[in-house]
């Protein structure tokens, strides 16, 4: 009895085990098959919906492009106005200018709500400081802040913008991965043209540098923003198949995952070093490792898209193709400006006091530089593989072989297109103030020296100088510290000009406001010789603000156009001074502290519906 309890209940254990066995198999199957039908979405283009990724590049590119057209018809627009106006004022005197004081159209409201607005209140390019050594950076303006706003809405709704219909959410994932890495990869092209000093868009669209280049710091947060959801989604569902060893065996025996996972980890370290306030701290260190990432970046996407047999080929090989052409431009520039088949370049720093050098590189030939420009210098014992731009302060054409003072006299005042060119050579003078990094190392290099340091360096440029004020029959330039090397040029053209009747010119106001009287010395030699202007009198008013004299009774003003004040300036005051009385259309320029340039902007801002004012910031903010 006992005997058959035992075999009966042996043989239903065995039945049990087997039944367990079973399910464990069929169990085992199911998982299988699960992740043989999620696996092929994590490869190739399976699941990426490549007609959808092709309408919205076309929306991307579309738009930048109608952009780019909307601009270059109100530049035409502007240049149209401005070169009509030069014509018909620049034979009439002040008086007869009146016409073009006064707003014909409603566009000052465009220029006071949009185009001139900061995008809160008054505060623009002032910094927001964390600290005396951390730095936030500054605001966009309100245009500025539309166009980027739009720019990153748009990304966001082509990446979310799937078919969420399907039963199966692993392949609406892969439409994730595939729209995601396809737009960083397109995104990369109009990312390097606005990284490059070369651009085209800057003088076509009269859009400055600094312009492009805080276009360029959101595009590569979106780019990397947008990697990142291209490898996590690629993540997701491998996990789903293989689990993490799944994705661990690929990233190392995949070339194809090794290289897109090397371009992931890039990104990571480009956007941690990027923040404004490790940015401003270590600009120098930043901007060396930022080149060599950008590099490697583009060498890891380039062998991702080419293993993968990727349709995104052609895009990141025409930006490798720009990148490239842009750093050859600069090659060309530099050998353009620096050498002639009479020798190459060379330079002499001069300590001035102030913690500043003046800086004048003796070109070997004939350079036309035209005011408002600056240039990038580079010098061969301190860091020769950095630039780092600075205003032309001056420019001087001198002949080749020494002639008598007069002649060289004649030789400043001619047409530079009578100038015998082959004959000729032109200096470039600059002043640099001592900062940190490069600037002051320079500054204690030449401190020591005897009187002047000679030193080997190069010039890459001249950049902008797209502004031309030559219609304006008012100009007004703000100038702080060494911003005054910005305006200088511009004060010596109009000046020149309205000599030879060729500009509608007929008041010319510059406010520098500068730390000490010291300062002065930093461009008496160019300050003596606009002073000494035949028609300066007439046309030219000086207003030096010394904002810590050493004894304020010292401050006497030589005459009624050239004043000199302690304390800081009342901008309101004096611009809407000017502004009453204002001969023709009137130009407001400033170069100078991010304070300075947002108080400037705010009266502006303050009179547009007066008359005709237009502004002009020179600023670069990085």
């Amino acid at each position: 009895m006992a005997s058959q309890t035992e075999h009966h209940a042996f043989h239903s254990l065995r039945q049990l085990v087997n039944e367990t066995s079973t399910c464990s198999t069929n169990a085992s199957s199911t998982n299988q098959s699960a992740a043989e039908a999620i696996a092929p979405f994590a490869t190739a283009l399976n699941g990426v919906n490549i007609s959808m990724n092709n309408i919205f590049r076309d929306a991307l590119w579309g738009s930048l492009g109608a952009l780019a057209v909307l601009i270059l018809l109100v530049r035409m627009g502007e240049r149209l106005q401005s070169h009509l106006r030069h014509l018909m004022a620049m034979s009439v005197s002040g008086q007869q200018q009146t016409y073009w004081t006064l707003n014909r159209t409603s566009w000052w409201k465009v220029k006071k709500h949009l185009l001139y607005a900061p995008l809160w209140k008054k505060r623009h390019n002032r910094e927001i400081r964390l600290s005396s050594a951390i730095s936030m950076g500054t605001l966009p303006s309100r245009f500025h802040t539309l166009l980027l706003s739009a720019y990153v809405i748009s990304n966001i709704v082509y990446c979310a913008w799937l078919d969420y219909g399907k039963l199966d959410k692993y392949s609406v994932v892969a439409q994730l991965r595939g729209i995601s890495g396809d737009l960083a990869v397109v995104n990369m092209i109009p990312l390097v043209i606005f990284a490059g000093r070369n651009n085209p868009l800057i003088s076509l669209l009269q859009v400055s540098f600094d312009t492009y280049n805080l276009l360029h710091r959101w595009m590569g947060r979106v780019v990397v923003l947008e990697v990142f959801v291209h490898t996590a989604a690629w993540a997701y569902v491998k996990y789903a198949a293989t689990g993490w060893s799944g994705i661990g065996s690929m990233i190392i025996q995949d070339p194809f995952i090794t290289w897109g996972t090397v371009g992931t980890i890039v990104m990571l370290v480009i956007l941690l070093s990027s923040p404004s306030p490790v940015r401003h701290a270590f600009y120098e260190t930043f901007l060396d490792v930022h080149i060599i990432l950008a590099c490697v970046l583009m060498l890891a996407v380039v062998i991702h898209c080419e293993l993968g047999k990727l349709p995104q080929r052609p895009y990141i090989w025409a930006a490798i193709s720009l990148w490239l052409g842009e750093r050859i431009a600069r090659m060309v520039r530099i050998v353009y400006c620096n050498y002639s088949r009479k020798g190459w370049i060379n330079a002499s720093v001069e300590a001035l006091p102030g913690d500043a050098c003046r800086v004048i590189l003796h070109l070997p030939k004939y350079i036309h530089i035209k005011p408002g420009t600056h240039a990038y210098l580079r010098f061969s014992s301190i860091n020769p593989w950095e630039s780092h731009p600075f205003s032309i302060a001056w420019v001087d054409h001198r002949p080749r072989i020494p002639v008598l003072p007069s002649a060289e006299k004649d030789l400043e005042s001619q047409d530079p297109m009578r100038i015998d060119k082959s004959n000729t050579i032109t200096e470039v003078s600059f002043i640099i103030q001592a900062q940190t990094g490069l600037t002051r190392r320079l500054f204690n290099k030449a401190r020591v020296a005897p009187r002047t340091l000679p030193i080997r360096a190069a010039l890459e440029g001249p950049y902008a100088g797209h502004h031309s004020l030559d219609s304006y029959g008012h100009v007004v330039l703000f100038a702080g510290s060494s911003g005054i090397t910005h305006q200088l040029p511009y004060i010596r053209h109009l000046l020149h000009n309205y000599s030879l009747a060729t500009v509608a010119t007929r008041r010319i106001l510059l406010v520098w406001i500068i730390r000490d009287i010291e300062q002065l010395t930093w461009v008496r030699p160019w300050m003596d010789t606009l002073l000494q202007h035949p028609h300066r009198r007439a046309v030219l008013t000086l207003k030096l603000f010394i904002t810590r004299p050493r004894d304020a009774r010292q401050l006497i003003s030589p005459s009624a156009t050239v004043q000199l004040f302690p304390g800081r300036p009342n901008v309101q005051f004096l611009l809407k001074n000017e502004v009453r009385n204002r001969v023709g259309a009137m130009c407001v320029t400033v170069c100078g502290p991010g304070g300075l340039a947002d108080n400037v902007r705010e009266v502006v801002r303050e009179v547009q519906e007066e008359g005709v004012v237009d502004f002009i910031e020179e600023s670069f903010t990085w």
